[in-house]
């Protein structure tokens, strides 16, 4: 496997720990959906949490949460209205972004919860 797919699953890995250390149940990680790929599904609080994960080894070209794009979040949109079709769920959807940035410490985690909305 490519370092960059390393490193991705290795941030994600980070992600999931964070969510489970701060109470969230994984309901599911790298759930796709046609083209779109929801990178961790959680649940708290009776609020599913759709979680995109975004890592950079630095910040040279902007901070991680910056690559979400409205185009990623049309696909993430699309991807969670089919799991909650899916699995007849009735809960508040919340939209998060997990950025990890790799320093020379180790890493730095910042979960940014109510990231974007959808109307």
């Amino acid at each position: 496997m490519a370092d960059h797919n390393d490193f991705g699953k290795e941030a994600e890995e980070k992600a999931v720990r964070h969510l489970k250390s701060s109470g969230y149940e994984i309901l599911a990680q790298n759930y796709y959906y046609r083209k779109a790929e929801i990178d961790i599904l959680a649940f708290k609080n009776n609020t599913l949490i759709v979680v995109e994960v975004k890592a950079r080894k630095n910040a040279y070209f902007g901070n991680p949460e910056q690559a979400v794009n409205k185009k990623k979040i049309r696909l993430l949109m699309e991807a969670v209205n089919n799991y909650i079709d899916l699995n007849d769920l009735d809960a508040e959807v919340r939209f998060d972004i997990i950025a990890i940035l790799r320093q020379k410490e180790g890493f730095y985690v910042n979960h940014i919860e109510d990231a974007f909305y959808f109307f």
